[in-house]
């Protein structure tokens, strides 16, 4: 299928809008393709701002998706630093902050989604940091290099993988939670226990339970004070208590949105020349629990921007990726096929005490998702398990001498 001259217009130059201009491009489309972002630069990762970035192991040339070369061999133009403040659905026009209007004869919304803020007093502090994006993640490394202590509210993984890398550091870090476990709403409770015993025992200290009342200075951070009148040491504080979707441009152009962009099984919005990719978009899941499902990963961008650019290219199909995820935090390399929560019955496989052991999640007696704590083998496994829809029984799961890898390849 080719579109007139207009061409598509991609609002976002993270993951899922680069994905999208690279698969347009290896689907055949030769129309224009334009990624406008508000960022500066040319696309880049995400997942290593709070791990390798954060520890020197590569820098922000290292992080980008591909060179500069390759946009213009592509003939994909990045209009960087500009921010989109309208659609002009009638006239298929997107505005920007610049006044510029750019004509689309599709649009795709890439806009991800934002930090979201820590609503007490002091948490405009400085020494108060996020981390979502390069301009983060360089305030946060420079902190990290003067600070005596450090907190870290929220023990989801942006927190756990920081608070790793502090720990290597051998700088002194207290994670404050306000769930009883770490990682509550992403893992099992049996995994969750596994990733707390890691951290603490390189020097994690957890305070569960706990509530921030507010950030103590005066000037600048120095203390968290919880709740129950405790104070948490800290000239460095990394609040990292979840996102939320960027859905502000489609809600004022008219489009549906529920816990983001909402979008039907082929990504598509309530308008038909308009798209959302990635994690402001809500979409239905054969391999949720619910109805509707908004998912935060790399997986999720890529398999999202190459649904979209099939379709856009005249090959349309259903968004059926199983999705997956990982996390490095220190030893630990956690990754997970499937959407696990909510699960009814999980078993486990291998031994950790033997270096790595995965948790089979089961609702209402199907595979829904597994967890792989230093088994990356069983993780590609149930990648394949899930997407043929080909499920070990409880029993098989946690027998060493079943084997999974034979099921995942079997035919039929």
């Amino acid at each position: 299928m080719s579109l007139p001259m207009n061409g598509i217009v991609v609002v976002g130059t993270g993951q899922a809008g680069f994905q999208l201009g690279a698969s347009l491009r290896e689907n055949g489309y030769a129309g224009p393709v334009t990624l406008v972002g508000e960022e500066p630069g040319l696309p880049y990762g995400r997942p290593p701002l709070s791990k390798a970035y954060m520890l020197g192991k590569t820098d922000a040339a290292g992080l980008r998706l591909r060179p500069e070369a390759y946009f213009a061999e592509h003939g994909l133009a990045v209009r960087a630093g500009e921010r989109a403040t309208a659609i002009d659905r009638p006239g298929r026009s997107l505005h920007l902050a610049s006044g510029t209007a750019l004509a689309y004869d599709h649009l795709v919304l890439a806009t991800g989604a934002r930090n979201r803020p820590l609503p007490v007093p002091g948490a405009d502090l400085p020494g108060v940091h996020q981390l979502r994006d390069l301009a983060e993640a360089d305030a946060l490394k420079a902190a990290l290099a003067e600070a005596r202590n450090v907190a870290v509210v929220g023990a989801g993984f942006i927190g756990l993988e920081f608070a790793a890398v502090c720990a290597q550091k051998g700088l002194p870090v207290t994670v404050i939670e306000g769930l009883e476990r770490p990682l509550a709403r992403s893992v099992s409770p049996g995994m969750a226990a596994l990733i707390e015993a890691s951290h603490v025992a390189a020097g994690v200290r957890f305070l569960f339970g706990s509530a921030v009342a507010a950030i103590v200075g005066p000037g600048r951070a120095r203390a968290v004070a919880l709740a129950d009148g405790r104070e948490v040491a800290a000239d460095l504080v990394l609040v990292g208590i979840g996102v939320v979707p960027n859905q502000e441009l489609a809600v004022a152009a008219g489009l549906a949105v529920e816990n983001g962009i909402a979008v039907d099984a082929m990504l598509a919005t309530d308008d038909p020349a308009i798209s959302a990719i990635g994690d402001c978009a809500s979409f239905p899941s054969p391999h949720a629990a619910g109805a509707r499902v908004r998912i935060e990963s790399v997986q999720n961008a890529v398999d999202g921007a190459r649904c979209v650019a099939a379709r856009l290219a005249g090959r349309p199909a259903a968004f059926d990726a199983v999705p997956w995820f990982w996390s490095d935090q220190g030893p630990l390399k956690l990754q997970i096929a499937g959407l696990c929560q909510p699960h009814d019955l999980a078993v486990r496989r291998g031994d950790p005490e033997a270096g790595g052991v995965s948790v089979f999640c089961y609702r209402d007696g199907r595979l829904a998702g597994v967890e792989s704590l230093n088994r990356p083998a069983d993780h590609m496994i149930a990648r394949r398990l899930l997407q043929a829809g080909r499920f070990p029984s409880p029993d098989e799961a946690t027998d060493p001498g079943f084997d999974l890898k034979a099921l995942a390849l079997a035919r039929g």
